[in-house]
């Protein structure tokens, strides 16, 4: 295949990669930015959602579309419950600590893993997709599926913007964002807007993984990639920036998809790591994070 149409293909691919990374890493932000709370179990709940995708897809032996889009549905509202259970159960005791809701969260980390380990097994298994539709174009064959998720992801990253932006729930949100105190004497119910970003994320990290488990096969450890590559994007981006976290998802999963498909996926993941470093040294709030006041 000549140079052009190669590059193409290696575009379309981390097109994909882009889509699916910006949706994992925007839950991630939210929760970090609304928040202050590093969820080091974000990948987790990235895995439980594929993991449940498979679950819910193979469970009544339906139509695979019908049961990718009943698992499109479930997954993430069970994600979020379980998420909604973990924020109101342990960071909620801890008062939000952040030193302290980071050692909790790497105990959630191990506990969701080893739990689908014990139930699920080691075993990779795929879930059907919806639809298999090729298309032609001149110089090679593309998965219309995989046009389908970057669509998807568009979609669903619009709502996410008109939620924050336009509506009063965005604007409680944002508040809270801004100064926890302040929105708490206005009489905000800070400690219900954190359960509900933290669900919130882990349902973004799910939607994401079953959109994705049609290509790539759930298990058990399926959630370590794209942990590192979301704090890979927030950090690029700037902490709690959802700009930035779009833009950063974008520059980081373009490039990752194609170094990996001329060179190798270990080669993207240390430039990806390197261009961390170089910006934690010279921008340290990130592309488009605020200086700290």
């Amino acid at each position: 295949m000549a140079f052009g149409p190669f590059l193409l293909l290696a575009t379309f691919e981390g097109l994909l990669q882009a889509a699916v990374l910006t949706l994992t890493a925007l839950g991630l932000s939210l929760v970090f930015g609304v928040m202050r709370v590093v969820n080091v179990a974000h990948g987790e709940f990235y895995m439980l959602g594929a993991v449940i995708a498979w679950w819910v897809a193979s469970m009544f032996g339906m139509h695979p579309a019908i049961g990718f889009f009943v698992a499109l549905f479930v997954s993430p509202l069970i994600v979020g419950v379980i998420a909604f259970a973990s924020e109101r159960l342990i960071l909620k005791r801890l008062n939000y600590d952040p030193e302290s809701t980071i050692v909790a969260t790497i105990g959630m980390l191990y506990i969701i893993q080893q739990t689908v380990l014990l139930t699920y097994g080691p075993d990779a298994r795929p879930v059907p997709a919806p639809f298999y539709y090729r298309i032609q174009l001149p110089w090679f064959g593309y998965s219309g599926y995989n046009l389908f998720v970057v669509a998807a992801a568009i979609v669903l990253l619009v709502a996410v913007w008109f939620v924050l932006a336009r509506t009063r729930l965005g604007l409680i949100m944002r508040a809270t964002q801004f100064d926890r105190e302040t929105a708490q004497a206005f009489g905000i119910p800070i400690e219900r807007v954190y359960a509900f970003v933290f669900a919130a994320g882990a349902m973004l990290a799910a939607i994401a993984a079953v959109l994705i488990v049609p290509i790539r096969q759930a298990y058990y450890l399926m959630g370590l990639d794209p942990l590192l590559l979301s704090f890979i994007v927030v950090i690029l981006g700037g902490l709690g920036s959802l700009r930035g976290t779009v833009v950063a998802a974008l520059l980081i999963g373009l490039s990752d998809g194609i170094i990996s498909v001329f060179f190798s996926p270990t080669l993207a993941k240390m430039i990806s790591t390197l261009l961390v470093a170089l910006v934690l040294v010279f921008k340290p709030e990130g592309l488009f994070g605020a200086k700290a006041r």
